[in-house]
């Protein structure tokens, strides 16, 4: 294979969303099957299929109670409610998660490179973290809604 050939297969590849395989192993894994039974359609799409769900559609936008997000794919904590806001994009924000419970990785598309955030524990696609969040970490985890599930306390 050629050089051209390559770059052109690995654009189109991107073009349609195809990502490799994850090398990653997490301590939560179960079959296509399994995950399917476990979660809703949209849930599996954004945490198995790293989907993105439609801005302004998740309920958690307007959650606003002290509590806790958990990952709906293995119940991880994830996020506090004390780093949320409000970042105006239609999707969860938070400026910080709770220790040890993302890994990050990149995510290389046609219009430039993102980091991808993901449950440490199981995979699951969370969404992605920016440099333009607020103080004190100046980091905005804008996160899909369907992957998290809030638990107020």
């Amino acid at each position: 294979m050629n050089r051209r050939l390559f770059l052109t297969l690995t654009a189109a590849a991107s073009a349609l969303g195809l990502r490799p395989a994850r090398a990653e192993s997490f301590e939560v894994t179960l079959s296509e099957a399994e995950w399917r039974k476990k979660l809703t359609e949209m849930q599996f799409y954004v945490l198995r299929e790293e989907g993105t769900e439609r801005a302004g559609t998740s309920p958690l936008n307007h959650e606003s109670r002290k509590g806790t997000f958990f990952c709906a794919g293995c119940d991880l904590a994830a996020f506090s409610s004390e780093t949320k806001y409000d970042s105006g994009t239609g999707w969860p924000s938070f400026w910080q998660p709770l220790p040890d419970a993302v890994r990050t990785k990149a995510d290389p598309g046609l219009f430039g490179s993102r980091t991808e955030v993901h449950c440490r524990r199981c995979g699951g696609h969370f969404g992605h973290v920016f440099d333009d969040g607020p103080q004190p970490t100046g980091k905005r985890y804008c996160m899909n809604g369907a992957a998290l599930v809030f638990r107020a306390g």
